[in-house]
């Protein structure tokens, strides 16, 4: 009783930290979410978990703002390579030993934290996305089926067209929304959704909802780029921690 009462309060503080880095810095949700899930759980059990809330939260943050039908059209594509690269990548999350599943996961975290971390001034003229959007979708999808992480490539790839704000969050938001529609029915093929995990997700909203609104209170209060930093510090951090599993 003791270890189930400690593993639900690591799930519910997780999604508080996540929620709370997505306050602050208006996304990460997800990625928190499972770098530190996984620290307890299979990665394809902590892609089950983080279901819910992502889902929920996203579709908040695609919805709210006057960009939807714009973002919709014009990602069009992307959106639709998405659950096909998710299909293609879920076995590996389903299938793959989970030292070496965690060892996955945890590459794609400091993949995104060296990323960030770099912050390289990429622009991509938008007469190529006819052609690479539908790619960047399928990679997208091929990560989120494979490790349970979101952002790669979607992320750099939106803020390298230099769209304007409120309609990059929006189009994050999408994106995030298809990815977990996307790996929600790939687990779910692969026989890898239990009825636990997804109450468990269930219950994860509300810590995670609170979690942006506290972040949304202290956004203006705080650094955002200092923040940043010992965010993306932890995160490859945890990532290490993750990518060791096989070694040990």
């Amino acid at each position: 009783m003791t270890n189930d009462i400690a593993t639900l309060i690591w799930l519910l503080g997780a999604f508080l930290l996540a929620g709370l880095v997505k306050g602050v810095t208006g996304m990460g949700l997800p990625t928190v979410a499972m770098a530190l899930l996984g620290a307890l759980y299979s990665p394809v059990v902590a892609a089950a978990l983080l279901i819910v809330p992502s889902l929920i939260t996203n579709i908040w943050q695609f919805l709210k703002g006057g960009y939807r039908w714009h973002v919709l059209s014009r990602f069009s594509s992307m959106m639709l390579g998405i659950p096909v690269g998710a299909f293609l990548g879920a076995p590996l999350l389903s299938q793959l030993d989970a030292d070496w599943a965690a060892f996955s996961l945890g590459s794609a975290l400091m993949l995104y934290s060296i990323y960030s971390f770099w912050a390289p001034a990429i622009n991509i003229l938008p007469k190529h996305e006819s052609w690479l959007s539908p790619i960047i979708g399928l990679l997208t999808g091929w990560i989120t089926g494979a490790t349970g992480v979101f952002v790669l490539p979607a992320v750099p790839y939106l803020q390298a067209l230099g769209i304007a704000r409120n309609e990059l969050i929006q189009a994050l938001g999408l994106s995030f929304t298809v990815s977990t529609l996307a790996l929600l029915s790939s687990l779910a093929l692969q026989h890898s959704l239990e009825t636990v995990h997804l109450a468990l997700s269930l219950y994860a909203v509300l810590p995670a909802l609170a979690g942006m609104w506290l972040g949304g209170l202290i956004r203006s209060r705080i650094s955002t780029g200092q923040f940043r930093g010992w965010f993306l510090l932890t995160l490859s951090l945890l990532a290490v921690d993750l990518m060791s599993r096989p070694f040990r």
